[in-house]
């Protein structure tokens, strides 16, 4: 089953106090997704240099990023979707296919190749032919609460908590630990939406004085590690 995403991506670096405050301010506008708080996890994939994330960090036009994600430690047959993040001048583009855990993991190993032909396999594919040698190269975890606007479904808001990250152990079957990549306390809340933020969304952010940061996960994970090698 593959899954296609185009929207915009604005993220806010908060601590717990501005955290519980909007979600106070926007509960009259917003419902909470049906899975409440989950344990998103992540493979990253990468060349041994690291070039992937190098060229994300140097802020280009257009960067791609491929993972393997799970809601949740997984088993085999656990639910996984195979991603490719792409983001062009501010729009990001997600491209997902949905698979077994270990079908998506010995795919994007080389180990097997169970993965039904599709456009978003092609894509990847393509992706891995530009990056040879890509293997898994990072877990990111995190825990996740998600709201959707009950006006507008394509508004939504992420909160993201206890981010850890690992760059060894690299099977997410092998449970969730790892290196903080932000201290405890603080909240990396997402605002998503298919064009523009709405006013009273912008009128709560003002009001706040919460405003946008620049800020990836896997970015500031590689950054740690690189910087507890030298």
């Amino acid at each position: 089953m593959q899954y296609i995403f185009k929207r915009y991506e604005k993220k806010y670096l908060i601590d717990y106090a501005r955290y519980t405050e909007f979600l106070r301010r926007i509960s009259d506008k917003a419902v909470e997704d049906k899975y409440g708080e989950s344990d998103v996890c992540n493979i990253y994939f990468d060349t041994p240099d690291f070039r992937v994330i190098r060229a994300s960090i140097a802020k280009p036009v257009y960067k791609e990023k491929l993972r393997l994600r799970c809601y949740g430690v997984p088993d085999n047959k656990s639910p996984a979707f195979l991603e490719l993040k792409k983001k062009y001048k501010g729009v990001v583009y997600k491209r997902r296919i949905l698979s077994a855990y270990n079908e998506g993991y010995e795919y994007l190993t080389g180990f097997n190749d169970k993965i039904e032909p599709s456009q978003i396999k092609s894509e990847i594919e393509y992706f891995r032919k530009i990056n040879q040698n890509l293997a898994p190269s990072m877990n990111i975890f995190y825990k996740r609460r998600a709201f959707y606007g009950k006006d507008d479904k394509n508004l939504r808001f992420t909160f993201d908590t206890d981010l850890l990250y690992r760059n060894c152990d690299l099977n997410l079957k092998n449970g969730i630990y790892g290196d903080r990549i932000i201290p405890e306390g603080l909240y990396i809340m997402e605002i998503k939406t298919a064009g523009a933020i709405p006013l009273w969304v912008c009128e709560i952010l003002t009001d706040m004085q919460i405003y946008p940061t620049s800020f990836s996960k896997y970015g500031m994970a590689y950054l740690k590690t690189i910087g507890k090698t030298k």
